[in-house]
């Protein structure tokens, strides 16, 4: 005892700390855990799933099966036949019993699961660890995370295709109602004798409804040929699927750091001006658009953008205000605009009017 004093600096230390020898004890209990191999609540709880199931630990999967069709047929409450010994009257077991059974045989049928189970007899100390992997595979799902996420994919690229075939046809349709494409679309037509042929007499006579959508479609089949649809109802195209975006996610990803990195090699290191597809970036990269709403846009505009350099800061500035003076007025001197600043004025959102229109 005097020893242990010393080392701890004379008796005055321990006195006034007497809790570092205390410490030790007081952490044993919150560290410690019983060295049980059989735990309740982790596979089949304080009993051994062999001796459940009847088998040694180096029986086999055929053997365990059999045992298993063995004990259901015994104990399953619908298929019950009294045997000698199960007790007076033959009562049926209950429902934990046959539980039992099915969750010894879940427990030792997958390979991977026994192994656990194994390694929780040899290795009972290992308390939390056992607890870890029982519920990492018994929360695991089912079905493989990447065929789900295939699956996904596949099924938003369909929607996707369909949903742009939908809304190019739409765009179609409409542009055949519109005259200045539907006059030069007709005259087409007449020039390659294809009207000609939708009007053909004889055994081939067709009735005015046949005719009419027939003369319909070879419009808008020389609409498609000749119109070049850009921006949202631009003309689908499988590369821009989400599956093929995500397969060449890889090779996009390596033409973008390769073309950053001449972007800084060429302008900021070497200094040399821009050109006009660097120029036309740099605009849109301001004005906030997509690269299908930038194609959307008339030549004349991009044009308009580049003669009054764009690209340059200060001048988008100027552009910019420009445009929303512009937007400001247009509003102005809009009716509906009008009426709904007059509305906000004089009765504003937050009253209840009844007005005869």
């Amino acid at each position: 005892m005097a020893a242990r004093l010393a080392l701890r600096g004379g008796p005055g230390a321990t006195g006034q700390r007497p809790w570092l020898l205390l410490a030790p004890l007081l952490l044993v209990p919150l560290l410690a855990r019983p060295a049980e191999a059989l735990v309740e609540g982790l596979y089949c709880g304080t009993r051994d799933c062999y001796e459940v199931l009847g088998v040694s630990r180096s029986a086999s999967k055929a053997e365990i099966a059999r045992a298993y069709r063995q004990l259901a047929r015994r104990y399953h409450p619908d298929r019950y036949r009294p045997e000698p010994g199960d007790g007076p009257g033959g009562a049926p077991p209950s429902a934990e019993a046959f539980l039992l059974v099915a969750t010894a045989y879940e427990t030792l049928k997958d390979e991977e699961t026994r192994k656990d189970y194994d390694y929780m007899l040899d290795h009972p100390e290992e308390y939390y660890s056992h607890y870890y992997h029982y519920y990492s595979r018994r929360l695991a799902p089912k079905v493989d995370v990447r065929v789900v996420i295939l699956v996904s994919v596949c099924a938003i690229s369909m929607f996707q295709y369909f949903s742009w075939w939908n809304s190019y046809n739409k765009a179609i349709s409409y542009l055949a109602t519109v005259p200045k494409y539907r006059i030069q679309a007709t005259e087409i037509a007449k020039e390659q004798g294809l009207l000609k042929k939708a009007k053909e007499k004889g055994k081939n006579k067709k009735s005015k409804e046949e005719i009419r959508d027939e003369e319909e479609n070879i419009i808008k089949n020389i609409i498609k040929s000749k119109i070049d649809i850009k921006g949202g109802y631009q003309k689908p195209q499988v590369r821009d699927l989400l599956l093929f975006q995500v397969i060449l996610a890889p090779v996009h990803l390596c033409s973008y750091i390769a073309w950053y990195c001449r972007w800084i090699y060429n302008f900021n290191i070497k200094g040399k001006e821009y050109g006009e597809e660097e120029r036309l970036y740099i605009i849109r990269k301001s004005m906030k658009m997509s690269q299908s709403q930038f194609d959307s846009l008339e030549d004349h505009q991009k044009e308009m953008f580049l003669k009054r350099e764009l690209w340059i800061k200060e001048n988008y500035e100027v552009y910019k205000q420009e445009q929303e003076e512009e937007l400001k007025k247009k509003l102005a001197n809009d009716p509906r605009w009008k009426r709904y600043r007059r509305w906000m004025k004089n009765e504003g959102p937050g009253r209840l009017t009844f007005v005869d229109d």
